[in-house]
């Protein structure tokens, strides 16, 4: 990924490029530098791989900003913001001679910035790699699987246990019962985050979400059932993105839902986790999602499934799994009704240590953050856990 710089005399303006830039999924940090700068950036403070000069009625300082720049990092990339449509020929000369060069028009739209930091990638200038590898996608195999149960407490695992800054995006429909299973009332949703994308980036995102106990973070869900009708799939990528730039892991809870509109975000996923039960209905499913998932162009070997309220006598269908996915089920999440249904009615997650269901939880946790013991095959006799290298 690419780290980013932003050059401006005006901090509110300059909110528009940040949004834009982190919306992008393509930087992993942005600096801002102030005009005028008291002191020039050393050599040592300067690491971004491309600056946005936010310019203003006067340029001089900012070309004499980006001059020094080009000299500490003849290999950064300069793009000067302007306001002014067309830019005047003695600024276009003035912006090229102080190492600039690309120049686009403000406001800057998000898919400006993507098309030049495309480009970048493309070009082999620091890209370091993928620009969704914090992204885990969580969805069932039908309604009714206990998708958003195996989310909440996940992330409760990876939060509390695994020590990583979590964040579970409550993406599921018609409805988000994510804040339920944990207590908690959202002030904001998916909706306010869609509906504020001028301005969205990881600060104004943070401020939409609420937080547990456990320090895992939610954003909240459809709370009506028409939310969804005006909500757009597409812009879920920026709100992802931006998510990204400030968490170590990002959970998104997509319940039952399926749709080719979410395609590039399934696509993107480092993994993508379906939840099934051990039933004719569920396994059916399971085989239709894993069909139009390889439609939408997914990778399979970021598909990984998760058997919730596994039984002992589940083995044979444990086998057609395995023959379907070619390879066994990520974890076997045991059949603990009263714990289960106790923790889902109190809006409290499973947090007893030694709850079985909950080391499953624990277990897996420490498997998606690379604690794991890769290969080896875990059975006792009430769970069945497979722990498996996941491809990154």
């Amino acid at each position: 990924m690419l780290t980013a710089a932003i050059v401006t005399n005006d901090a509110v303006g300059s909110a528009q490029l940040l949004a834009g830039l982190q919306q992008t999924g393509l930087v992993s940090s942005v600096k801002q530098w102030m005009i005028p700068a008291e002191k020039m950036p050393e050599a040592g403070e300067l690491t971004a791989d491309i600056v946005l000069l936010d310019l203003s009625r006067d340029p001089e300082p900012f070309f004499a900003f980006s001059s020094h720049i080009r000299r500490l990092r003849p290999s950064v990339r300069l793009i000067a913001c302007s306001a002014t449509t067309p830019p005047s020929p003695q600024l276009l000369l003035d912006a090229m001679r102080s190492g600039v060069q690309d120049f686009v028009s403000k406001p800057v739209v998000p898919d400006t910035l993507k098309e030049i930091l495309s480009r970048l990638n493309q070009e082999g200038q620091s890209a370091n790699g993928r620009p969704a590898d914090k992204l885990i996608a969580l969805m069932g195999s039908k309604g009714g699987v206990g998708t958003t149960t195996v989310a909440v407490n996940l992330g409760v695992q990876l939060s509390a246990h695994s020590r990583k800054q979590v964040v579970l995006l409550d993406f599921a429909r018609p409805l988000g019962n994510v804040h339920l299973l944990l207590d908690l009332h959202p002030r904001f949703g998916v909706r306010d985050a869609i509906e504020n994308l001028d301005r969205l980036d990881s600060h104004f995102l943070s401020g939409m979400l609420e937080r547990h106990k456990t320090k895992l973070e939610i954003l909240g869900g459809a709370l009506q059932l028409e939310e969804w009708q005006n909500i757009p799939v597409a812009p879920l990528d920026r709100v992802v993105n931006v998510a990204q730039t400030g968490f170590d892991v990002v959970l998104a809870d997509l319940g039952s839902y399926f749709s080719s509109d979410l395609g590039h975000l399934l696509k993107s996923a480092r993994m993508i986790l379906i939840v099934v039960e051990v039933d004719v209905p569920s396994l059916w499913a399971l085989q239709r999602r894993l069909l139009a998932l390889g439609g939408l162009g997914v990778d399979p070997d970021r598909i990984r499934v998760i058997v919730n309220r596994w039984h002992k006598g589940d083995e044979d269908a444990l086998k057609s799994i395995e023959k379907d996915m070619k390879r066994p089920p990520l974890a076997c999440l045991p059949n603990d009704f009263r714990k289960a249904s106790g923790a889902v009615n109190l809006g409290s997650p499973l947090t007893d240590n030694d709850n079985p269901l909950t080391v499953e939880y624990r277990q897996l946790a420490d498997h998606l953050t690379g604690n794991g013991k890769a290969g080896a095959v875990k059975r006792t006799g009430l769970t069945n856990f497979f722990s498996l290298t996941a491809k990154r």
